[in-house]
């Protein structure tokens, strides 16, 4: 028989509701782990098939207590539930550790042999087996001891390395005057106060304008300094501690180094490969990136007859002023025609058309009045559920992500994902469009890739040096004309202009060699905070900036306190230009038309729906027809 159509999470409607959400909820799965690992090891002579059934189910409990637990720590508005959350988000992290530390549960799966299982089930043994060793179950109990403390601690200094960002908002006050440049409609939301100072934050709302429009230097250089400066100096001990926890629990399991430990489950394989390839592309880069700081340098000094350096403070404005004046784009007519009400459907409209699907608006209950609710749907089937939490507001997570809320298993659960963003209500930088769609695409990932068996291969659940390359080819789509005219109009209903997004797509090419250089700071950072461990943090990273990137960071700035990749990447930043070469190429087989149909269906049948149910290589290998190649990569950092 059929099952009946699966129904989503039924989300609380007041304070009481969501408090039981985050404390009961998650007590419930995990005590249902309990049960699980005592059946498993009371019957560790069931089937090898039954085993790895009841593993299963651990794992779905785990991942339904694991990914509310941490969004509504990000995103509810009540703080003590968001510290309830944390609370249990530590307790899932602490039960997940401890269970590849117990050598009763090793027991059951350690010497079993694959035969008589199917493919998937081959696999999935594998890896609980290649996790438990991973795990430290083997080690004497000294260190299997110590390992668990290291494992623990961890995940609580990662917690409230997060939560100090989360919570560090700065503020600035300048001169009313020095907003010279600003749009109107960020001056107009701008009050001046009474001694004729305005207010600025760290905000994105206020961080991306400034740095974009100001045409006053001081202003920029304070602000961006504030935001390098967030959760410092409370987040220096921190870090400090878990860099030397990761080393210590690496060493422990017989790695190298922090960075060969994460990288044994990623595409690239080694601590050494991470090292080369971040090698690779600075090579790539270098002659492109000189070419353009001359010419970044040259027209700072036009209006900064002394300066001696473009800093990362002056790195937008100068961009923004050369595309205008060389390029003859003005990033304050593009923004007028990006109303965010607008981008909203066009995202939704533009990705509904690319993958064959709706998205039908819910009137549902949600933590904040902010949440826009959908149901993804094709034909009379609901896939799935999106949240959009879009806009900030104080102690929500201050950047922009997706994140988890239940995990689709067939015939269980459906999939449900949430964006938390911190867009303007009004008019978005075109910056932020491409924000957008990057951060919708690991939301369409999740969605159509939660349809599996098997809870550790469902939704984004790829290898995480793969996870961004379906995000980063949805950018592609926020450059398109055909894309772009559907939605991108301004106050006065005209369309923008196909030969101003032609300009646009051009100037971007200028610029691209110093950004990826500007990656190449943070993914350096990532890496050899892990692998050299420095004394002085400060220092080792302001020389792992300039190393990387003639664009020079701010003289005494510290910011590695609020880089939050830090804690969920660990060393491994690199991800982003590794899944970005993957990314340019999975493109190229689009050619001249994004929304071809043949093409767009192939994509989401070989790239989206298998979740990580197949190795990242291999989903690669059966859309492109072949291996992936530096190509196209090479060639977009060339301009073409």
């Amino acid at each position: 028989m059929p099952h009946p159509p699966l129904e989503p999470l039924t989300l609380p409607r007041d304070p009481d509701g969501w408090r039981a959400f985050a404390e009961d909820r998650p007590t419930e799965r995990l005590a249902r782990v309990a049960e699980i690992d005592a059946r498993l090891t009371a019957e560790s002579d069931l089937p090898l098939r039954e085993r790895l059934a009841l593993w299963n189910e651990a794992e779905i409990a785990l991942s339904e207590a694991a990914a509310p637990s941490h969004l509504v720590s990000e995103s509810h508005p009540d703080a003590e539930v968001r510290d309830s959350a944390e609370k249990q988000a530590q307790a899932v992290d602490a039960v997940q550790s401890r269970r590849l530390l117990d050598r009763a549960l090793w027991g059951v799966f350690g010497d079993a042999a694959a035969d008589g299982l199917d493919a998937d089930e081959q696999r999935l043994l594998a890896q609980i087996q290649r996790d438990f060793r991973r795990g430290g179950v083997d080690l004497d109990d000294a260190d299997r001891e110590r390992v668990r403390e290291l494992t623990d601690r961890d995940t609580e200094l990662s917690l409230t390395f997060s939560r100090n960002i989360r919570e560090g908002r700065r503020e600035i006050r300048v001169p009313a005057s020095s907003l010279d440049g600003l749009p109107a409609d960020f001056i107009s939301e701008h009050p001046v106060d009474a001694d004729g100072m305005v207010t600025l934050t760290t905000e994105y709302t206020d961080l991306m304008p400034v740095r974009e429009y100001a045409r006053d230097r001081a202003v920029r250089h304070e602000l961006m300094g504030a935001y390098n400066d967030l959760a410092w100096p409370v987040n220096e001990p921190v870090l400090a501690e878990l860099l030397a926890v990761r080393a210590e629990r690496a060493t422990l399991l017989g790695y190298g180094d922090w960075a060969d430990y994460e990288t044994e489950t990623r595409m690239i394989g080694s601590s050494a490969a991470v090292k080369a390839f971040l090698e690779k592309v600075a090579d790539a880069v270098a002659p492109a990136a000189a070419v353009e700081y001359d010419r970044v340098l040259e027209r700072l000094r036009r209006d900064e007859p002394t300066a001696d350096a473009v800093t990362i403070a002056d790195f937008w404005y100068v961009l923004s002023a050369l595309k205008r004046e060389e390029y003859d784009v003005d990033s304050q007519l593009v923004r007028s025609y990006f109303r965010f009400d607008r981008v909203l459907e066009g995202v939704l409209a533009t990705t509904a058309r690319l993958l064959d699907v709706e998205y039908v608006p819910v009137d549902a209950p949600s933590w904040h009045d902010d949440v826009r609710t959908y149901d993804v749907v094709r034909g009379a089937e609901r896939l799935g559920r999106i949240h959009l939490d879009l806009h900030p507001r104080d102690g929500k997570y201050n950047h922009a992500a997706c994140f988890g809320l239940a995990p689709g298993i067939t015939d269980r659960s459906l999939p449900e994902s949430v964006l938390l963003c911190n867009f303007s209500r009004g008019l978005l930088e075109h910056d932020e469009v491409v924000t957008f769609f990057h951060e919708f695409g690991h939301l369409v990932h999740d969605i159509l890739g939660g349809h599996q068996k098997w809870a550790r291969w469902t939704g984004v659940a790829t290898e995480w040096d793969f996870v961004e390359a379906p995000s980063q080819l949805l950018e592609e789509w926020a450059w398109d004309a055909e894309a772009l005219a559907a939605f991108a109009v301004n106050d006065e209903g005209e369309p923008i202009p196909a030969d101003l997004v032609a300009r646009m797509r051009t100037a971007d090419a200028f610029g691209r060699a110093l950004e990826v250089t500007r990656q190449l700071g943070h993914a350096t950072t990532s890496y050899r905070l892990h692998v050299d461990r420095p004394a002085d943090l400060a220092e080792a990273v302001d020389g792992y900036y300039r190393a990387a990137s003639p664009v020079a960071p701010l003289d005494g700035s510290h910011s590695y306190a609020g880089f939050g990749h830090l804690t969920g990447y660990g060393a491994c930043y690199y991800t982003y230009q590794w899944s970005l070469v993957i990314a340019r190429d999975l493109l190229s087989a689009f050619g001249d038309d994004l929304f071809d149909v043949d093409t767009a269906a192939r994509y989401r049948r070989e790239i989206l729906e298998p979740g990580g149910t197949r190795d990242a290589r291999d989903l690669v290998q059966s859309f492109l027809g072949r291996e992936s190649t530096f190509d196209a990569y090479r060639a977009w950092l060339a301009g073409a």
